[in-house]
């Protein structure tokens, strides 16, 4: 029984390797070049190729007899994205996070150019502050993980943004300058963190980490939320680069650096 077990996972992993030299090649591929690249011999890969053609993931091109990935794998990774995918696969990054911090924690996607709360885990000492509800959606300019978005905005694109967005103050610390926001901006892409010092609430405070995709994209944000008062420098500061590996850990569970 172990030795047919153990069988069976040579086997998956061997048929995993094709798949993802598959996806992560430039162009069609020769059967003998996939042979070649994944340490097997041509009719142990033909068998592999031929079970991921039958299952949908692999195509052979009629004229050049070349392979080549389906759309089918975008299809699980877009239903891995989903909402509900987000955020189960989040969650326990999250409560990491909650605990290293003390602090509450929440999950946004970018949707109509407004962060909009898809998960988010409470602590009991943030009844002291309000903390955003699963499906509110508020604007990025004044908050943190919405900073992030921006951040990776190319230059046309956060121009438009710039121009059709009203920068309303919230509170005297909220950047309503487009040019002292554009700095925020790339002050965030430098250090690959953002922050929200009471620009929308007056008294709190959060800070925000990306979470990617498999092709580098932001698709998400992470941020720990509290009074400013306690979320201080003195706590954040020695706890960013834990933030930090915390939210790769979780950007490598989507499928980030996997074919870099």
């Amino acid at each position: 029984m172990n030795e047919r077990k153990t069988q069976g996972n040579q086997s998956g992993e061997k048929l995993l390797r094709v798949l993802e030299h598959l996806v992560s090649a430039d162009g069609a591929q020769k059967l003998q070049d996939i042979a070649k690249t994944v340490g097997m011999n041509s009719s142990t890969t033909l068998r592999f190729v031929n079970t991921l053609i039958g299952c949908g993931y692999v195509r052979q091109d009629e004229e050049t007899a070349q392979y080549m990935p389906t759309f089918k794998i975008c299809a699980l990774a877009g239903r891995m994205h989903r909402e509900e995918g987000l955020r189960r696969i989040a969650r326990p990054y999250m409560e990491r996070l909650s605990d290293l911090f003390g602090e509450s924690v929440c999950l946004a996607i970018e949707e109509n150019k407004k962060a909009v709360y898809v998960e988010v885990l409470r602590v009991k000492n943030q009844s002291l502050m309000a903390v955003q509800a699963v499906g509110s959606a508020v604007q990025m300019y004044c908050n943190g993980i919405g900073k992030l978005f921006l951040s990776a905005y190319p230059d046309e694109e956060l121009e438009r943004y710039l121009e059709n967005e009203e920068l309303t103050a919230h509170t005297g610390h909220t950047i309503v300058e487009k040019e002292k926001l554009r700095k925020e901006l790339e002050l965030v892409r430098k250090r690959g963190y953002a922050y929200d010092n009471q620009e929308r609430e007056l008294g709190a405070r959060c800070i925000a980490f990306p979470v990617r995709d498999s092709s580098g994209k932001i698709v998400a944000g992470i941020s720990v939320t509290g009074p400013y008062s306690r979320l201080t420098d003195e706590l954040i500061e020695p706890r960013l680069v834990e933030f930090r590996r915390i939210t790769d850990e979780l950007s490598r569970q989507l499928g980030y650096g996997m074919f870099r």
